[in-house]
């Protein structure tokens, strides 16, 4: 999805990401037995990717022998679906010859139609420096503790045969004891400990005679003034001959120390600024929740302008935004309920047992309450408001993150239908893409590119009243087909691939195929293929490089190439359209402009950009014969277009009676109409050449 105030990502970033973060990704085909090590695995084994054998079992040749039926087991028993994930630590030598530490994670990621797993993904981390300090902490440790017990401080005493006890100063004092001497009365302790500590705190001052186990507890003392202190005792029977033995033991005061824990703890599951649960806290509760199977409504909130009051006011003012929109949606919630920021301007709700009915109330009162967030000195000018996503889960094999997706679906329905609003996710309406969310449109979208599913189409666009073949021009399109053989058209997958930042991807994918596959016939002159380019390719400094880089690996000539850009897209980057423009131009190849009209700056475009082509946009074509207006402007249209020397192409020319309103209006399209069903690109390419050797027969 792509959202205001973020970035577009792309492989490269992900590379990069793997590369800084030095984790290496494997990818195991059950079905195959291949399995893929990425490039920054071998080098976090000290390897170039060349020296390592292409083997499925590489990990577990060089994986230490100890380890390996613990990692096997691990793989096993998730594939068995006894366990969720693969989650194992294991050791693999590392090319100098010494072991390295591995965290390693990952799970099924494909399953055929039965559910039968066909494919696992993971990720393995270098966690060497991590085990390495987690010994030498556990060395500190024994020291600290063996240092404590046999330290003055805090030291006591209980002889079992008189039933008498002695306390030092410093135990007297963490207890709040006045005394002039060390002994006490043997059941002065007693009075001390907190009753919902006593049983088991007296419990573990009795340890076995005999014993020379050091037996440690901590708990909670209740001192005269009516203050609650934490303490640590470390406590040793001492044998004596002779005699019953006493009861050894040493004290210390942790109350500071309980209490930066509990902040930890406190920190480890809350967001600093808003005081909400943090993403991995609310993950937890949400599998928890989900896990009990009792029905419950997630909610996923996107403030709406936040980035532009970040901009006008500074982050100052963002952060007192936050923190007064994270009150104002704790003060919508009932007690039950859980609210957490995931992150930047992003949060999530959980309400249990929520019905329909109050799903929306809460939605309803979130939305005021961010619109009367306190905006500080930015009140008077800028605004805030949210888009919220609802989904109701009900099913105890839901997973958390498609629970989020399902509310993100939502919420991106909402912002996409005006913003300050509120959508429920409908598995209805996700019907249409077989079932997947958008989350996973996308990644299956980037699977089809790889799989052979992605499949590209061609649309002929004729001179108006020839024969095709004397123009030779086809507009290339893409579909997606879904894993049960469904053809998905583009306006269910290219809005996700936009919306995820694979865009860029998608865009590079489908001009190196085309031009590697069907190369040889631009270079004959049988035909001219034209690609739409997103608004993410079109900002794409990279773009032409990667142009250049294919025309030359296939020898298509620029000419026989053009692009398409639509006026959504050049109004992202209108710097960035300019240029795209300018070097296409240089190149000779062929530009359009999409969708003609349906923008505000339309004509604006035609001053800055000198393109061949401009398409007029087919809302103003298909509804000509009814409306004056559309005439109107398709005439006018036109007209500029021939004073600029445009070739004009007309959209939705699909009717009969359309196309002879337009020779009634005197209107001649120079370059020719969109009639023709998209085909596989294949076929079209076959005909063109066909036609093209025909005519270089006769």
């Amino acid at each position: 999805m792509a959202r205001q105030g973020k970035k577009s990502r792309n492989g490269t970033f992900w590379a990069k990401a793997l590369e800084r973060a030095h984790l290496g990704v494997w990818d195991w085909d059950l079905v195959t037995g291949d399995c893929f090590y990425s490039a920054t695995w071998a080098r976090m084994l000290g390897y170039d990717e060349s020296e390592l054998a292409d083997t499925a079992d590489l990990w577990l040749q060089l994986t230490h022998p100890d380890d390996r039926e613990r990692a096997l087991t691990s793989g096993d028993r998730h594939i068995a679906g006894q366990t969720d994930a693969i989650e194992t630590e294991l050791r693999l030598k590392h090319k100098q010859g010494h072991w390295v530490w591995v965290l390693d994670r990952g799970g099924i990621v494909e399953r055929d139609a039965s559910g039968k797993p066909l494919r696992l993904m993971g990720v393995q981390t270098d966690i060497t420096k991590q085990k390495a300090a987690e010994a030498e902490l556990e060395q500190v440790n024994v020291r600290f503790r063996l240092a404590l017990a046999a330290s003055g401080t805090g030291i006591w005493h209980h002889d079992i045969a008189t039933n008498k006890s002695y306390w030092d100063a410093r135990t007297r004092d963490i207890f709040g004891l006045v005394a002039d001497t060390d002994e006490v009365t043997a059941d002065l302790w007693h009075t001390f400990l907190h009753p919902d500590d006593r049983e088991a705190t007296e419990q573990a001052h009795l340890p076995t005679p005999g014993s020379d186990r050091v037996t440690a507890s901590r708990y909670r003392i209740i001192k005269r003034d009516g203050v609650i202190r934490h303490v640590e005792s470390l406590v040793r029977f001492i044998a004596i001959a002779g005699a019953a033995g006493q009861v050894l033991g040493t004290v210390r005061d942790i109350t500071e120390e309980k209490l930066r824990e509990q902040e930890l703890a406190y920190a480890a599951r809350h967001d600093a600024l808003t005081g909400l649960y943090n993403r991995s806290a609310f993950d937890r509760l949400l599998a928890d929740h989900i896990a009990a199977g009792a029905p419950l409504a997630v909610f996923y909130v996107d403030l709406d302008y936040f980035k532009a009051l970040n901009d006008f006011a500074g982050h100052a003012a963002g952060d007192l935004a936050l923190k007064s929109v994270a009150a104002g949606i704790r003060a919508c919630l009932p007690p039950t309920a859980h609210a957490a920021r995931l992150g930047g301007d992003e949060f999530a709700l959980l309400v249990p047992h929520c019905d329909a009915a109050q799903a929306e109330r809460i939605a309803a009162a979130v939305l005021g309450a961010v619109r009367e967030a306190d905006l500080g000195v930015a009140a008077s000018t800028r605004k805030l408001a949210a888009s919220i996503g609802i989904a109701f889960v009900d099913d105890a094999s839901t997973t958390v993150a498609d629970a989020l997706a399902c509310a993100d679906d939502a919420c991106y329905a909402a912002k996409a239908a005006g913003r300050n609003r509120f959508a429920v996710f409908s598995a209805a309406a996700e019907a249409g893409l077989g079932g997947l969310n958008a989350a996973r449109v996308a990644a299956d979208t980037v699977d089809a590119m790889e799989d052979g599913r992605l499949k590209l189409f061609g649309q002929e666009i004729h001179l108006l009243g020839k024969p095709w073949l004397e123009s030779r021009h086809v507009e290339v399109l893409a579909r997606l087909a879904a894993r049960n053989g469904r053809l998905v058209p583009p306006g269910e997958f290219i809005p996700v691939a936009e919306r995820f930042g694979i865009a860029s991807r998608l865009d590079r994918w489908i001009i190196r195929t085309a031009l590697s596959r069907h190369g040889a016939a631009l270079r004959s002159g049988a035909l001219t293929l034209g690609f739409n380019l997103s608004a993410q390719t079109l900002s794409d400094p990279q773009l032409w490089d990667f142009v250049d880089n294919v025309i030359e690996e296939t020898g298509a000539p620029h000419s026989g190439i053009g692009f398409e850009i639509t006026e959504t897209a050049a109004v992202t980057n209108f710097d960035a359209a300019e240029q795209f423009v300018r070097k296409a131009r240089e190149r000779h190849c062929r530009v359009s402009l999409d969708d003609f009209g349906a923008g505000m700056s339309s004509f604006e475009y035609l001053r800055r950009f000198p393109v061949d082509t401009i398409k007029i946009d087919g809302s103003f074509i298909e509804h000509i014969t009814q409306s004056r207006f559309d005439r109107e402007i398709v005439l006018a249209i036109t007209s500029i277009a021939r004073s600029l020397g445009c070739d004009v192409v007309g959209e939705k020319i699909e009717q009969q009676d359309t196309l002879a309103m337009l020779s009634d209006m005197g209107v001649a399209f120079g370059q020719g109409f969109l009639l023709h069903r998209p085909e596989p690109l294949e076929r079209i390419v076959a005909r063109a050449t066909k036609g093209a050797t025909a005519r270089k027969a006769s």
